[in-house]
């Protein structure tokens, strides 16, 4: 039996009044994660409707075949960059609407063996799929030290990068990198102590900057932009669910630059204080939606 998930599903309630989902229709998932916007969806598009559901996580999708197994749900282990090729796989020409929530999920956070927990002895992984492509781990080991700032500062928008890349060099020299710990330990000691007045760990933005860099996440995401106004109807919705500036800065551009999209957000969503308050982790999420012309 698959555990049960802990991930809480962000802006749920606003994501189901922005896709408007009706029964017989068809939507993707582009990120199943736990399955609560999928079941969401499914419960809504009975009788005749479908969900098809994505992601790269193997135990995300093996846990999701199970707890959903009684809904209108075809589960599929691959990445939302590949929707196009999975919708002409199973005969889908176009369908009413797309979701991706491009969060990290609580599922993944909470597994020990992934990295993604900055105090776990785990392994630094840190790949959605532990199938797919190098660890963080590899990365942390072969870069260069002017390289491994340029991507904390780039992709973790990390202002102390160069001091972050120096110590880790330093450690490395000493010993190999291991574990999220580890890591942490040197990010939170290379951040000057003045700095350290904000509300995250020192360590947030070096391992979102590893973590966008070992799952190609940014590249993932510019791709999906580019190809999913063709796999939506006219009339179609694509909502996004984003968590750091470097996603939605892009996700509002392609809404405002690409003529086959009508965006229905001036702004992005934003969670309910009552939803902050009881998901901490929905406080950075941003929601933007999107009509196909």
């Amino acid at each position: 039996m698959a555990p049960r998930s802990e991930h809480v599903p962000v802006m749920l309630a606003e994501t189901l009044e922005w896709l408007n989902p009706q029964p017989g229709q068809v939507f993707v998932d582009g990120t199943l994660g736990g399955g609560g916007h999928t079941r969401a969806l499914a419960e809504r598009i009975q009788p005749g409707g479908q969900v098809v559901s994505l992601d790269r996580d193997p135990a995300a999708v093996a846990a999701a075949r199970e707890s959903l197994a009684n809904l209108p749900v075809r589960v599929v282990l691959a990445n939302y960059r590949d929707i196009p090729e999975v919708l002409a796989t199973l005969g889908i020409a176009q369908v009413q609407g797309i979701l991706l929530d491009i969060g990290l999920s609580s599922d993944q956070l909470a597994d020990s063996a992934r990295g993604f927990s900055f105090d776990a002895d785990g392994p630094l992984d840190l790949r959605f799929n532990p199938d797919e492509g190098e660890p963080a781990r590899e990365l942390v080991r072969r870069l260069r030290e002017a390289d491994l700032a340029d991507l904390i500062y780039q992709l973790g928008e990390e202002r102390f990068s160069r001091r972050i890349a120096r110590r880790i060099v330093e450690q490395r020299q000493q010993q190999p990198i291991e574990t999220a710990h580890q890591l942490a330990e040197i990010v939170r000691r290379a951040v000057p102590r003045s700095a350290d007045t904000r509300r995250i760990d020192p360590a947030t933005r070096t391992f979102q900057a590893l973590r966008i860099a070992v799952n190609d996440e940014l590249g993932a995401l510019d791709q999906a932009l580019r190809d999913l106004p063709d796999c939506l109807a006219p009339g179609g919705r694509l909502a996004i669910i984003s968590f750091h500036s470097l996603e939605d800065r892009r996700v509002k551009e392609a809404f405002r630059d690409d003529p086959r999209w009508r965006k229905l957000t001036k702004k992005p969503v934003r969670a309910s204080e009552q939803e902050m308050a009881d998901n901490p982790r929905s406080r950075s999420a941003k929601l933007r939606v999107a009509e196909r012309q």
